[in-house]
């Protein structure tokens, strides 16, 4: 088949810059998408196409924008060049199934990357196919709206269309294209790039770009790249307590799975925890626990740590005190982490005031919830409303709350407003792992959309606790579920 078309004969509102491109050779190369035979548009996030300043409906008549076959206007189609820790081994990667168009400026001037996802081959493919199955893209678009919609950042989902062709994993399946949004794609893996050739020209320019795109009012700081390291360890620190208050376990937080614009990047073998346990892990190739629930604080800072390593050029002159300044800083992670965790669940308890005691008060209810295997999600729900002392006769909970309802007692608020507080903080609606997988399957294998399409509409509002949805707010019957790499 030919190359796809360079633009498209309509205006569906792109306006395209590429400032990415413009970093020295080794961070990218040019790609482009493969042509699929019977691209068929899926959903389109209509809101989001809105907000990026795009004609939706002219959209929606473009199937072949969202696979590659043809290009919007002004794009200038490249991958990514990244290295990693996978799973604590180091590795060169790269985009090997995605291509990034260029970077939507949006009409208030904000800048995102629209990146196709599945769209074939780059440099970077080694032995894949550069392919994804509708399932998994599927999934991403579920799962990131769903934590847009909890006030988590994210990357996002604008679209996903069908190839009209199979590709191969364990079985055939049908092929689909995400497109992805995204404040950007650099990660701790693109400075471990760069940092493993030894190219400090290379490896200030990125620190540069990241900087000026991301953390511009550091520019011009003493030592601006110190100040930089410090401000995503701040933003990782303040995103891993926002993935613990929901009980979100991202699956893979290997280092190139790390954005450092501070948003949550790849929704493959991702889940959300219902029966509270910090050792709960659903990825099928996790065997050892490294990324389970309560090990996810841990591993940012691991991850965070490689970052610093790769900044050392930049941050001192002299080798030793680099080492100094970088080791001082990461030291710091955990406190920043526990200091976002204990604000957030102060508020899922319904405190507005602090206490010394506060800590060992929310240690006590998340012992209880492990040792009565409670649901998580349910369980802060159920504190949320009124009756919240009949949730549980045991005797450890009522002792417990009384311990809390002491507590709540010496802050000036009313009732009411306890209550508006930790209903704005205790999700009604998660997408449950079984309603998630409800609809993959009815998508994937049956054409039916339908199932998805009222999953996201209950996931929209999750913190609507005046809807009344069992079927949404329950978990499964089952407590065996794993999850699986897309690729």
């Amino acid at each position: 088949m030919s190359s796809p078309i360079i633009s498209t004969p309509i205006d569906t509102g792109w306006c395209f810059d590429h400032s990415y491109a413009q970093l020295p050779e080794i961070f990218h190369a040019a790609a482009r998408p493969a042509l699929v035979r019977k691209p068929q548009l899926v959903i389109l996030n209509r809101p989001l196409a809105v907000f990026l300043g795009l004609n939706a409906e002219a959209l929606e008549e473009c199937a072949d924008i969202f696979v590659g076959n043809v290009f919007p206007n002004g794009a200038a189609p490249l991958a990514q060049a990244y290295a990693g820790h996978q799973y604590g081994h180091f590795t060169t990667l790269g985009d090997g199934r995605a291509i990034l168009l260029g970077e939507q400026i949006t009409p208030s001037g904000e800048r995102f990357d629209i990146q196709l996802k599945g769209a074939g081959q780059t440099p970077f493919s080694r032995r894949g196919d550069g392919r994804a199955a509708l399932g998994p893209m599927l999934r991403e678009y579920i799962i990131s709206e769903a934590m847009h919609a909890l006030g988590i950042p994210t990357t996002r989902s604008l679209a996903v269309a069908t190839t009209g062709e199979k590709v191969f994993r364990q079985e055939q399946l049908p092929g689909a294209v995400l497109t992805r949004v995204a404040a950007s794609h650099i990660r701790v893996g693109t400075f471990e790039w760069a940092a493993a050739r030894g190219d400090k020209a290379a490896l200030r320019s990125l620190a540069d770009h990241t900087l000026q795109r991301h953390y511009p009012h550091f520019v011009d700081a003493e030592n601006p790249y110190l100040a930089f390291l410090k401000a995503v360890m701040e933003r990782q620190a303040s995103l891993l307590a926002k993935w613990l208050h929901v009980g979100f376990i991202h699956g893979v937080m290997n280092t190139d799975n790390m954005a450092l614009c501070g948003e949550t990047i790849d929704y493959g073998p991702c889940a959300f925890m219902d029966t509270y346990d910090p050792a709960t892990v659903f990825s099928s190739i996790d065997q050892h626990g490294r990324y389970a629930y309560g090990n996810q604080p841990h591993i940012a800072q691991w991850n965070l740590a490689r970052l610093a390593e790769a900044l050392l050029p930049l941050l001192h002159g002299d080798e030793k005190q680099a080492i100094e300044l970088a080791n001082e800083a990461i030291t710091g992670f955990q406190t920043r982490f526990k200091n976002h965790w204990l604000a957030g669940m102060r508020k899922k308890i319904g405190l507005f005031t602090e206490a010394s005691e506060d800590t060992a008060l929310i240690q006590a209810l998340l012992e209880w919830m492990k040792q009565s295997k409670a649901d998580f999600t349910n369980t802060f729900r159920a504190l949320s409303s009124e009756s919240s002392s009949s949730f549980s006769s045991e005797t450890a909970f009522q002792d417990w709350h009384q311990r809390w309802q002491m507590r709540l007692s010496q802050q000036p608020q009313s009732a009411s407003e306890v209550v508006n507080l930790m209903r704005q903080n205790n999700p009604a609606f998660i997408p449950r792992n079984h309603k998630v997988e409800e609809a993959l399957d009815a998508a994937s294998e049956h054409g039916d959309l339908s199932v998805m399409q009222r999953l996201l509409t209950v996931l929209s509002k999750p913190y609507d606790h005046e809807q009344e949805l069992p079927e949404y707010s329950q978990p499964s019957s089952s407590e065996m579920y794993q999850t699986y790499c897309g690729t």
